[in-house]
């Protein structure tokens, strides 16, 4: 096996290791809400989508492919994708009647668990005095203080509406303090549906089988200049022939948009020397990572400060949200205190910062995270011994409450690696747990999540249904 800093590993040949854990600590959801009805067994019998099939339908006529965000559409899993109908902590239900433990989490924000009541309770106090102002309100103060106080690089924050738009600013912000117009990316990272980032994006692009995206003018990424992650000696290549010319090397620091992939050791160290040496920015996109792997982000946890970070998803808890933020020298180029222009009606509106500010404060409660670790260690470690036992090929990692796994011999270092997998049996493995009351993300090219409202319980039943599921397939 093939470790790395703080004990994530991406190899399948021995045991995944994790941090200790100091507490215990989680805030229970009451049961009533989250335990599952029926047995498993008992689960298959009933399992219909019947009325999902009926609306998902009509949505094929409303919606191009029936949804608003493609990789929703199962598209790489096949079968009928589920309209989802209400949510609480660690579960949720589909308008069949059908229950599901989840491990998408709204993508990442429901890292305290769905619908959380005290979050709830915050959001209708603060619908009494209106939902949107399109003016400063001393809720963007408060939680603009807690993203500073948190995040290392951070030492001013702009907040928008969605990580596509953060790093849609952070491109601008990069090229107007560095003078510069290149870019390094990294294939398999995904910064949002921006076009100068539609390159080797991963993510929905690649379950769909689309290298990049029509409409994308051959200008808008011509300055795009692309690495498989964990490889330094092109990054060393690319700075070479592009002297001087490079405004930022951009990345996720833990790749979650080809399935959870890890940084090798030193590589983000390597990229900090690189980037100082040549006069570009370190731009680490956390709108995943971002108050999920640690308090600070992927940053505090492997102790690199970039330039430059991206947020979104757990800073707006469940509602729409991203922001950027770095050095106070660089943040002050932003309009209105600098020339860089980028605005936006709704940033910084009272719900997602009232969301945020809920969600933050858990998180900061003792043993949080050590709690994350701990139940996401024992998932993922189930999920492979499992499916080694039953003769298949599967690796996998974590950090804390992200993971992923790959249904190849691994190890996976990169998004090349990671097109190894075999993605048939996902698909098949995917419908199977879905049919036991498991839901993951419809796509091998995407990172899990687990939340502080999953019990143990819920851990060793998604084990139990993935031994079955792996027998199966």
């Amino acid at each position: 096996m093939a470790s790395v800093s703080g004990g994530v590993a991406l190899s399948c040949q021995s045991r995944l290791s994790h941090r200790s854990s100091s507490s215990s600590h989680r805030r229970h959801v009451s049961s009533s809400s989250v335990k599952m009805a029926v047995s498993v067994d008992e689960k298959k019998k009933s399992f219909t989508l019947q009325k999902s099939e009926e609306a998902f339908k009509i949505a094929k006529e409303l919606m191009p492919g029936g949804v608003n965000s493609p990789v929703r559409a199962f598209k790489s899993v096949g079968g009928q994708p589920i309209l989802i109908d209400s949510v609480k902590g660690s579960h949720m239900w589909d308008i069949d009647g059908n229950e599901y433990i989840d491990y998408v989490g709204s993508w990442g924000p429901a890292i305290i668990g769905h619908a959380d009541d005290e979050v709830l309770a915050a959001l209708a106090e603060t619908m009494k005095k209106g939902t949107s102002f399109g003016a400063p309100c001393l809720l963007e103060n408060i939680l603009a203080e807690m993203v500073i106080s948190a995040v290392p690089s951070i030492e001013m924050v702009r907040f928008v509406n969605s990580g596509t738009e953060a790093c849609m600013g952070m491109l601008r912000l990069a090229r107007a303090f560095t003078g510069n117009e290149k870019i390094i990316k990294f294939e398999g990272c995904y910064h949002g549906h921006a076009d100068p980032f539609l390159v080797k994006a991963g993510s929905g692009v690649a379950t769909l089988g689309l290298p990049d995206s029509p409409g994308v003018p051959r200008a808008a990424t011509f300055e795009t200049l692309i690495s498989p992650f964990n490889d330094l000696s092109t990054v060393e290549k690319l700075f070479e022939a592009n002297k001087g010319e490079i405004a930022a090397v951009i990345l996720e620091p833990v790749v979650g948009n080809s399935g959870f992939i890890a940084p090798k050791p030193d590589f983000l160290n390597a990229l900090r020397e690189i980037t100082k040496e040549n006069g570009a920015l370190l731009v680490f996109d956390e709108v995943m990572t971002g108050f999920r792997i640690s308090y600070g982000g992927a940053q505090e946890y492997f102790g690199i400060t970039p330039d430059i970070t991206t947020l979104g998803k757990i800073i707006g808890g469940g509602l729409p949200v991203g922001a950027y933020g770095g050095r106070r020298e660089i943040m002050e180029l932003v309009a209105p205190a600098g020339p860089m222009y980028q605005a936006g009606t709704l940033s910084g509106n009272p719900l997602a910062m009232t969301a945020g500010i809920q969600t933050l404060k858990r998180l900061k409660e003792p043993g949080s995270y050590e709690y994350l670790d701990k139940i996401t260690g024992e998932l993922i470690q189930g999920i492979l011994d499992a499916g080694k036992k039953a003769g298949h090929a599967i690796c996998g990692g974590y950090i804390s409450g992200m993971f992923g796994f790959f249904f190849t011999e691994g190890p996976v270092y990169n998004f090349g690696d990671a097109k190894n997998s075999d993605t048939a049996k996902f698909a098949r493995f995917y419908r199977g747990m879905l049919e036991e009351g498991v839901y993951f993300a419809p796509s091998q090219f995407e990172a899990g999540f687990t939340s502080l409202a999953h019990t143990p319980e819920d851990i060793q039943q998604t084990i139990a249904a993935a031994e079955k599921v792996f027998r199966q397939i």
